[in-house]
């Protein structure tokens, strides 16, 4: 075999070896120390499934996830419905030479840290917070409205941030869509409503389920909102594994927790993995 083609048989895999070193190095040993860490006991010893009969067997735990699921899936859908309708303007009724600047515009205000936004809607909703002062200021209220440290405050954050997300996804498809299909449509008699309903939608399914799945992932594991927003009231996964390492050091407990949660966003990846893969014609 001549050089030149062991050289062309190398390249390829030299060209990959960095990112095959860094899943390994970053993700795949962390990922086997988790999982190791989560058939152990507390206090060491020999391998166990404790931890993980811990899970299904103590409502505490059973109501995090239920509470992770739930905030999740009504953030997705919120999100979902306003993206849409405003991804739809962006990309029909804003003329093209002006679609950059609308999105830039929109999407500024995500420049700023995460926390720093998580933090302004505290004091938008907190009971002295630019809502309760403005309602009790018209004599709307005379008690502030307890919004912060809630399930609303929670949603509230994450609608905020996830929403621009969607809209950037379904927005790119929208833009890929031929104006073909919708005069095809009309032409054999269709409205606008169900060329919407029958041609638009299912073509721009795809980024409507990669933006909902990102936000379900990015959701469903995020720490930082529902702490600030939500406070512990209402405990969700991710506080949970948090709290197992911050107040107890149970660090078994929080790898098979991490673990459970990982076997759902794996489920849900699953189950819109049909419309991940954005297809051309």
């Amino acid at each position: 075999m001549s050089v030149a083609a062991n050289k062309g048989r190398a390249l390829p895999w030299a060209l990959v070896t960095p990112a095959l070193a860094w899943t390994l190095l970053f993700f795949v040993l962390p990922f086997i120390a988790m999982g190791l860490s989560s058939l152990t006991a507390h206090e060491g010893g020999a391998f166990t499934l404790a931890n993980y009969s811990q899970f299904f067997t103590d409502p505490s735990y059973w109501r995090a996830m239920v509470n992770s699921l739930e905030v999740t899936m009504i953030v997705t859908v919120i999100s979902i419905l306003l993206a849409y309708p405003f991804a739809w303007i962006l990309a029909e009724q804003v003329p093209e030479r002006w679609q950059r600047l609308a999105l830039m515009l929109a999407v500024l205000p995500f420049w700023t840290s995460y926390v720093v936004r998580s933090y302004s809607w505290l004091l938008v909703l907190a009971q002295n917070g630019v809502i309760n002062r403005a309602l009790t200021g018209t004599g709307l209220i005379t008690e502030p409205l307890q919004l912060a440290n809630t399930r609303f405050a929670t949603v509230t954050g994450f609608v905020h941030f996830f929403v621009m997300l969607l809209t950037l996804t379904i927005f790119a498809n929208l833009k890929q869509l031929s104006p073909s299909y919708r005069r095809a449509a009309a032409d054999l008699g269709a409205g606008p409503v169900r060329t919407f309903l029958h041609v638009v939608l299912p073509l721009t399914l795809p980024g409507i389920m990669v933006g909902a799945f990102l936000t379900f992932v990015l959701c469903i594991g995020d720490y930082i909102t529902p702490q600030i927003l939500g406070g512990n009231n209402e405990l969700v996964m991710p506080q949970l594994v948090m709290m197992q390492i911050g107040r107890r050091g149970d660090f078994p407990l929080a790898s098979a927790l991490s673990i459970i949660l990982m076997a759902v966003v794996t489920i849900a990846y699953l189950a819109c993995a049909r419309w991940l893969k954005i297809e051309r014609a």
